[in-house]
């Protein structure tokens, strides 16, 4: 096997060095076994550094150009596309999803649930969910990995349910991660007229030159695809193994929540759009007024709790405020400010490979940080995030 790469950054500063330093002890102390990261502000990146092995397996360099799939890190790009078809008249935040998508007519609700037996008793839910319901995760859908119910529910004969499920409460009473963003992404679909991946290819990923996005990986990019890995053990605790199989290059049906392969680099790009107010070297893909206005509380009173995980491919969400972050439409919205870290306001999300990101529009920074591996916020992997957070902070405090 290959020795793994610990190369970052050529360092500038010291700051930069740090970062290398603290990444490359990630990898040399076994905590994560390759991450990529870049910190940029609104003119350029600041920092970016790779280290670690791709695959385990192997023993293959990561690079920083290095493709991973970045799963529900998808869901921002995908609010982004909705919110130009809203900027467009093209439907309202408040128009009833059902409107566009006559599938979600007629949503039921768990009005009672027997896991043991699988007895379920649904009611008609008391209001139909709005486009802003799906773009806040507060519909009552749910994933399996994030209710009990939805791990366990089995549908009687004859049942439907397009988007995975029941809804666990009635829209806008509560907040729980869910497969909102996939609706999300059928209503880019029918109101465009356009596939999902050829929607956001002509209208944000040519835009922004991302060149390096997409669902469907090329055969001739393929090489810098991430092994997908994850930790063995009982429990997931153990070393960090290869899963098997592995994904293929195509996905044969994109979703709004989720399958995006990208860069640091790319979704950098990405972030410094949104750090500019929707637009980047000159082409505008959102106004500055719709880029603000995702960036608002959108929960009202609602709370997001730091939810307990159901499966294994998980652990806990421990690292939302529990009860005090808010959501706008596509982001977490950090409401403390914590010494050495993103301001309040600042809007971020992950994906469950263990890649990770944050907009800090009051400081005038962003930051993401990937990795490749199950369960999702796993402690080791949060804890290279956090030292990642704070060493960029350093950076950029001594640039100013």
């Amino acid at each position: 096997m290959e020795k793994p790469a610990l190369a970052g950054t050529a360092s500038a500063s010291p700051e930069s060095a740090a970062l290398d330093a603290s990444l490359r002890g990630a990898i040399e102390r076994k905590d994560v076994p390759g991450v990529v990261a870049l910190v940029t502000d609104r003119e350029r990146v600041l920092y970016q550094g790779a280290f670690g092995v791709a695959d385990v397996a192997t023993g293959r360099p990561l690079t920083t150009d290095a493709l991973f799939r970045i799963a529900s890190m998808t869901k921002p790009v995908t609010s982004v596309a909705l919110m130009q078809l809203v900027e467009q008249g093209r439907l309202g935040l408040d128009d009833p999803a059902e409107k566009y998508l006559p599938e979600l007519a007629g949503l039921k609700v768990v009005e009672s649930f027997d896991a043991a037996t699988g007895a379920c008793k649904l009611r008609p839910a008391s209001r139909p969910a709005t486009v802003r319901h799906f773009l806040t995760h507060t519909s009552g859908l749910a994933y399996p990995f994030t209710s009990a119910i939805w791990r366990d529910f089995k549908p009687c004969a004859g049942e439907s349910y397009p988007f995975g499920g029941p809804l666990l409460f009635d829209p806008g009473e509560r907040w729980h991660y869910s497969t909102s963003t996939d609706v999300v992404g059928r209503l880019v679909e029918v109101v465009s007229g356009e596939l999902l991946e050829d929607y956001f290819r002509q209208h944000i990923f040519a835009p922004l030159r991302m060149d390096d996005t997409f669902y469907n990986v090329p055969e001739a990019k393929g090489s810098r695809l991430v092994a997908q890995q994850w930790r063995g053990g009982e429990r997931m605790d153990g070393a960090i193994e290869l899963q098997k199989p592995q994904l293929g290059l195509t996905i044969a049906s994109p979703i709004g929540g989720g399958g995006l392969a990208s860069t640091a680099e790319d979704y950098g790009r990405f972030m410094r759009m949104l750090l500019n107010g929707g637009a980047l070297e000159g082409v505008r893909v959102l106004e500055a007024g719709t880029v603000a206005l995702m960036g608002q509380n959108h929960i009202g009173a609602v709370a997001v709790p730091a939810l307990k995980s159901v499966l294994p491919r998980s652990a806990d969400f421990t690292f939302i405020a529990d009860g005090r972050d808010k959501w706008g439409l596509g982001f977490l919205i950090t409401v403390d400010q914590v010494p050495g870290k993103r301001s309040p306001g600042s809007l971020s999300w992950a994906g469950i490979n263990n890649t990770y990101f944050w907009i800090d529009p009051i400081s005038g920074i962003a930051g993401v940080i990937m990795m490749q591996y199950l369960p999702f916020a796993d402690a080791r992997a949060l804890a290279v995030h956090d030292a990642f957070e704070r060493g960029a902070y350093q950076l950029v405090s001594a640039g100013r």
